[in-house]
C-alpha cells in the first residue's frame, strides 16, 4: 500500500484532518469521501494510480479525525468548507475533483457555484437523490425535531475483527484483506475498548429540509467543468434510476460537458469493489 501522510489544519474555526498521498509536486487531485466514511476510503484507488498524483483527501467535519459537533450539522457547511479547503491548497489553480456519493454531491453543487474554480470533476455513482413523494416539508422538519430530543449512537462492535466481518457482509464483493483494512482505518476504538466507525452520530439525523432536485440541477447546469460520471453496475444509480430512463437522461442532460463510465461487478462502494477500475477510467479523464 503506498503511504499517507496527515496533517491538520483550521478551516472556519474547525480542526480539518487532510490525508496526502504521492510528491507534494505531482498533479493535485482531491478525492472526496462519503456518507460515514473518512478519507482512507480511497486507499485501494490511490494504490491501482499508474501516474503520479498529490492526492489531497480530507476528513468532512464530523468524520474520521476531523472535528466533529456533537450537534445537527447544516449540509450547505460543506460547500464552505469545500471552498477553504481549496483555497487552502489550490489557491491559484482551478481544483480537480472527485467525489464518491456524499463527496460528489458537495463537488457537483459547488463545480455550479464557483465553476471557476474547477477544472474536472469525478462523479463516483451519485446522479441526486430520489426523494419521497409523500413526504413533505412540514413532515421533515417534524421527523427532525422528534429526533434530535436524544443523542444518537453509533452500532458498536466488540473489536475491528468483528466490524470487519461486518462489512464484508453488507458488501459481499470485498476482500478479507481490503475488509481488515477498512475496518482498523476508518473506525475508533472507544474508551470501552468497543469499536464504532469514525463519524459523528449526529450524521444519522434527517435533515431539517427537503432535498430538492431542480436545486441541484440549478447548480449542475452551471458547471462549466467537463464532468465524468462513474456509474457502479450494482449501485445507487442504477437501483435508483435503472427503471426510470427518461428521469435518469434528464439529470445526466444537466451536465454540459459529461463523459459516462460504467464500473462491472460493482455496488455503491465501487472504488472498493474495483479500485483498478476506478483508477484507470479517472486517469483517462483527469489532467496531470
Amino acid at each position: 500500500m503506498q503511504p499517507s501522510t496527515t496533517e491538520t489544519i483550521d478551516i472556519r474555526g474547525l480542526r480539518y484532518h487532510v490525508r496526502h498521498w504521492g510528491p507534494v509536486d505531482a498533479p493535485k487531485l482531491f478525492l472526496l469521501h462519503g456518507w460515514m466514511d473518512s478519507s482512507a476510503t480511497f486507499q485501494f484507488v490511490v494504490d491501482a494510480f499508474r501516474k503520479s498524483w498529490h492526492v489531497i483527501a480530507p476528513d468532512w467535519r464530523g468524520y474520521g479525525d476531523s472535528e466533529w459537533l456533537g450537534r445537527p450539522y447544516w449540509f450547505p457547511d460543506y460547500y464552505a468548507d469545500l471552498d477553504a479547503l481549496l483555497q487552502h491548497y489550490s489557491p491559484d489553480a482551478p481544483a480537480q475533483l472527485v467525489g464518491h456519493s456524499m463527496g460528489a454531491n458537495i463537488a457537483a453543487t459547488y463545480a455550479g457555484l464557483r465553476p471557476q474554480r474547477v477544472a474536472r470533476l469525478a462523479m463516483l455513482d451519485f446522479l441526486g437523490l430520489k426523494p419521497d413523494p409523500v413526504v413533505d416539508a412540514p413532515t421533515q422538519l417534524g421527523k427532525w425535531l422528534d429526533e434530535i430530543v436524544e443523542t444518537p449512537r453509533l452500532r458498536v462492535y466488540p473489536d475491528h475483527a468483528a466490524l470487519a466481518r461486518r462489512l464484508r457482509l453488507v458488501n459481499p464483493r470485498l476482500s478479507v484483506e481490503r475488509g481488515d483494512f477498512l475496518a482498523a482505518s476508518v473506525s475508533r476504538v472507544r474508551a470501552d475498548g468497543q469499536v464504532e466507525m469514525a463519524c459523528d452520530p449526529w450524521h444519522k439525523i434527517a435533515s431539517p429540509t427537503l432535498y430538492r432536485i431542480d436545486d441541484a440541477q440549478a447548480s449542475w447546469r452551471r458547471i462549466s467543468a467537463p464532468v465524468l460520471q462513474v456509474i457502479a453496475a450494482q449501485g445507487f444509480v442504477q437501483y435508483r434510476f435503472g427503471n426510470l430512463p427518461e428521469e435518469f437522461q434528464r439529470r445526466l442532460a444537466c451536465f454540459a460537458d459529461l463523459r459516462i463510465e460504467t464500473i462491472a461487478d460493482a455496488g455503491h462502494n465501487l472504488h472498493h469493489d474495483q479500485p483498478e477500475a476506478v483508477a484507470a477510467v479517472l486517469e483517462a479523464f483527469v489532467q496531470d
